[in-house]
């Protein structure tokens, strides 16, 4: 996001000021009335929802990229994702297992549901630490709290984790992470919000998505409630 506001504002000489959290905090925090333009979110349930409640502009939901999932440690770290792939998290070592909150994180929800599509959930379910969101969850593996962080991959490529390592989730293990945002209704700056979503779906803001490790939406995506509602 930083990256695509920064070459946003290179293009329009407007600003972009972002606010980060839990997809599901922003969405409780809209709907009691938080003055946001956009809100982008890595559940597309929660947008949909805003729609319902009539909280958005009209016409105004773009899905704009796919989530994927990694095993991620520090460079130092003994494990050898190569050789061992989800078994890492077996390896006795390995004491904290960091993700988000699955009450209100959707990464932290796909990770819970990749944990049990590999039958290994009930084996380490008590070395699980939440995060707040996604973000907070790998600060706890930089900062030695955890061993092994499962997260997006958009931060396994970041500057401040690409040092380290990870390993792909196979993404049959996990509902598609369909990363949706929306145009608030009670944005006074509705033209720049709307040129700004444009930007972001756009060639351009594209190609930064995929170099984080995102994929492009297609229309066939699966979007059925048992698949975005593992639990």
């Amino acid at each position: 996001m930083t990256e695509l506001a920064s070459a946003y504002e290179k293009q329009s000489g407007a600003k972009v000021n972002l606010t980060f959290g839990s997809s599901g905090n922003f969405f409780a925090q809209i709907q009691n009335g938080a003055l946001f333009d956009i809100f982008f979110s890595a559940d597309s349930n929660y947008p949909h929802k805003l729609g319902e409640a009539s909280l958005i502009i009209p016409n105004s939901t773009y899905d704009y990229a796919i989530g994927r999932l990694v095993l991620w440690s520090r460079a130092d770290a003994k494990v050898d994702f190569s050789k061992s792939g989800w078994n890492s998290l077996l390896d006795p070592g390995v004491q904290k297992i960091a993700i988000a909150n699955p009450q209100h994180a959707p990464y932290g929800r796909a990770a819970v549901a990749a944990l049990k599509s590999s039958g290994l959930y009930e084996k380490v379910k008590d070395k699980l630490i939440f995060g707040e969101n996604i973000s907070q969850a790998a600060q706890f593996v930089e900062s030695g709290s955890a061993q092994i962080g499962i997260l997006a991959m958009s931060l396994a490529l970041s500057p401040p984790l690409r040092s380290g390592k990870y390993w792909e989730i196979p993404r049959r293990q996990y509902f598609p992470l369909i990363q949706s945002a929306v145009v608030l209704k009670r944005t006074e700056q509705k033209d720049l919000a709307v040129a700004f979503m444009e930007f972001v779906v756009s060639p351009a803001g594209t190609k930064i998505l995929e170099d984080f490790g995102f994929e492009k939406p297609q229309s066939n995506v699966d979007r059925s409630p048992q698949r975005t509602k593992p639990f």
